[in-house]
């Protein structure tokens, strides 16, 4: 059976997460930005937390850690090279580690680049990989450790997982993100169309996360670098992707 997976809202325009596996009882709660609303949705539904799986060492990631864990003594995992500057680990995992979560197995993928030592979390028997800042909804994480080079291989890592994967991550940036996308990328159909659906589903007062990966890899220009359009647009035809991509990262920080 499929992990249910709740978004919640957090901060000005964080999201963390939970996913319950009800065949064991276990929950998981994928970083902690503030306490209240995570609180808030454990006491709603009557669930337990078991794990905590941080994603990577930013304040508006971990700060309301303490406050669940007194309510709440769970299994804290988080990367080996993040340890030194993440809250107490009880686990430390690395790229390629697996661990089992309840009925589901759990996949770390390195995705260094917004940060060093950042990582994701797969559970590919339910098809959901949590990103945070690395890859986002129509964007990726600011470069502020890691390189250009680097975060397209992340970024490219992720690209590889099915198209069904659904891909939470870790801000609602969606809508700004839309608005770049168009200057980089403005004769794609399907990011106009994306573009649409984004600024109705916030003017409803909606959420844009999560998406998919087959929608990010159709609209997403973090991940298109290697798209002909894109590259003639931004008149670097035939260029190595990963410059492309750094020509990108860094429009996008000006926009």
């Amino acid at each position: 059976m499929p992990l249910e997976v709740v978004t919640i809202p957090c901060l000005s325009d964080n999201y963390a997460f939970l996913a319950h596996d009800a065949a064991s009882g276990n929950t998981a709660l994928v970083d902690a930005p503030e306490a209240g609303p995570i609180l808030a949705e454990l006491d709603k539904r009557g669930w337990i937390l078991s794990h905590v799986l941080l994603t990577h060492h930013h304040w508006d990631h971990v700060d309301g850690l303490s406050a669940i864990l007194e309510r709440h003594p769970a299994k804290v995992v988080g990367a080996a090279a993040d340890a030194h500057r993440l809250p107490p680990l009880d686990q430390q995992v690395s790229d390629g580690d697996t661990f089992e979560f309840g009925s589901e197995q759990i996949r770390v993928l390195d995705v260094s680049g917004h940060t060093v030592g950042h990582v994701a979390f797969y559970m590919p028997d339910s098809a959901v990989v949590f990103t945070a800042d690395s890859l986002m909804a129509l964007g990726c994480g600011r470069l502020f450790e890691g390189t250009a080079p680097q975060m397209w291989a992340s970024l490219n890592k992720l690209a590889a997982l099915p198209d069904e994967t659904v891909v939470c991550s870790g801000h609602e940036y969606t809508q700004s993100n839309a608005q770049f996308a168009l200057t980089v990328d403005p004769t794609n159909a399907a990011l106009q169309k994306r573009a649409d659906d984004i600024n109705r589903a916030r003017a409803a007062g909606e959420p844009t996360v999560p998406s998919t990966m087959a929608l990010e890899k159709a609209t997403n220009p973090f991940l298109r670098a290697a798209d002909p359009a894109i590259q003639a647009h931004l008149g670097m035809q035939n260029s190595d992707p990963a410059e492309v991509f750094a020509e990108i990262r860094t429009r996008k920080d000006s926009f």
